[in-house]
């Protein structure tokens, strides 16, 4: 598409907005930034963009004479796609794409796109610090924290970028092309924004839809949705299953990562070569091997790298050990499922900080997960209510509820003993309490780091 003099709305002054304003500005198009929020100053706005970007900057409504003008519209993954407002547009007979559309179009090289709804951020930070031991330009974007927009234009043929996929990001592609994808797995969430769990699954497979027989999509054969979607898919698949042999892909085998080709079986690893803990995350190794192999890395090399990873930050991540209690910050545990991982992965008995925002999830199953090891439940924020009521019907008693993060604290340091762990895994969203689940699980580790030993 050719961009030079067009104006470009972009929708969400956050940090896919900025990157899909100053892509477009290199382009040059003519981006209007706008963001329906009408307390957002304009020069707050403007400190965000790059020195010499230029950029027509609206907040609260969009005038019409703006409207006439639009070609095109980049939403940013925040804002939602089925509003009166994009539907308005959409009726103008402009286009909305979303940022991974925008910077997939500007860019060049290979392309890794990583979905699923619990551990994108693991093996994508994992597939990356592959890829950059293999290829000597290599860009990891996406959902994980670093625009796409912001390194497309500076790639070239020989780039590899590996790219966190999310279903926000999914609903606003077109022409979105992976030569490598993968769909970890898909349980309930977000379902205020997607509405049903039929459209949640829908999105989320529309990672492959430009894909072709050339082309390799890596599934979980353990998850119903993403097998059955092996059946339809349009690339070729690669399956792993945590559960059983398979005839062809990656499978664990008791302790030992195994994989099936051509009728051969043959061990990889064992497990415990990786610092990662829990079979979440000897799911999302496996993801993470098939994908390298996809694009031609050396296997000892893929190896080497699995077994020198530590775990990405605020996912079942190790912080210290107080008083003889260890510490985990699940901080990015912000669904059930996820948190059910975060559970599985604790080895000794648990004081837990759950809740949150509410996403219109249930935690029945998170409940049911506990299996005797937490000890102590201590719930935060808007949700704590309703989880409470949840686990008093599955039988849980040792239930406390805390009005602010530092009273929650200030319990599990009182109800742990040693030999127990305190796990921040909250199985639902930060927002209410904190931006972003990062700064609560920097908060709980600055806390857990300033406690004394007696």
């Amino acid at each position: 598409m050719e961009f030079q003099g067009k104006k470009v709305l972009v929708v969400g002054a956050g940090l896919s907005g900025i990157g899909a304003v100053e892509a477009l500005n290199k382009a040059g198009a003519r981006p209007v930034l706008y963001d329906g929020n009408e307390k957002l100053l304009k020069a707050d706005i403007e400190k965000k963009l790059p020195e010499g970007c230029l950029c027509e900057i609206i907040t609260g409504s969009l005038p019409e004479e703006v409207k006439e003008e639009i070609t095109l519209a980049v939403f940013s993954p925040g804002v939602p796609v089925d509003t009166p407002f994009a539907n308005g547009l959409r009726s103008q007979g402009i286009d909305i794409w979303g940022e991974i559309e925008l910077a997939y179009v500007l860019g060049r090289g290979k392309v890794i796109a990583i979905t699923g709804t619990n551990g994108k951020t693991t093996t994508t930070s994992l597939v990356g610090e592959i890829m950059k031991r293999h290829f000597q330009s290599v860009d990891v974007v996406g959902n994980i924290g670093n625009p796409y927009t912001k390194t497309a234009q500076n790639a070239s043929e020989d780039t590899v970028t590996v790219a966190e996929i999310s279903s926000f990001q999914l609903e606003t592609i077109h022409t979105f092309h992976p030569d490598v994808s993968a769909i970890l797995n898909i349980t309930p969430d977000h379902l205020n924004r997607h509405h049903t769990m039929e459209n949640y699954v829908a999105v989320k497979e529309r990672i492959a839809e430009n894909q072709t027989k050339n082309d390799i999509c890596v599934l979980n054969y353990e998850d119903p949705y993403t097998k059955a979607f092996g059946e339809k898919c349009p690339a070729g698949v690669t399956y792993y299953s945590s559960a059983q042999k398979l005839e062809d892909g990656l499978y664990l085998d008791g302790e030992e990562i195994c994989q099936a080709q051509g009728g051969r079986h043959r061990r990889l690893m064992n497990i415990h070569e990786m610092n990662l803990v829990g079979i979440c995350n000897v799911e999302n190794v496996m993801a993470a091997i098939a994908i390298a192999q996809s694009m031609g890395v050396p296997e000892e090399e893929i190896l080497e790298t699995v077994r020198n990873f530590k775990a990405v930050e605020h996912r079942i991540e190790f912080v210290a050990s107080k008083r003889g209690v260890d510490y985990y910050n699940d901080s990015k545990a912000t669904n059930p499922d996820a948190a059910i991982q975060g559970i599985l992965a604790m080895s000794r008995p648990t004081v837990l900080i759950g809740g949150g925002y509410d996403k219109q999830n249930e935690y029945d199953t998170w409940i049911e997960a506990f299996g005797g090891k937490v000890k102590c439940l201590v719930l935060i924020g808007e949700t704590r209510e309703k989880i409470a009521a949840c686990a008093r019907a599955h039988g849980m008693e040792n239930i406390i509820l805390a009005d602010r993060f530092e009273e929650a604290l200030d319990i599990c340091v009182e109800k742990a003993q040693p030999g127990d762990a305190v796990l921040l895994s909250p199985a639902c969203a930060s927002w209410g309490m904190f931006p972003n689940y990062e700064v609560r699980g920097k908060e709980f580790k600055e806390y857990v780091n300033h406690l004394k030993e007696l």
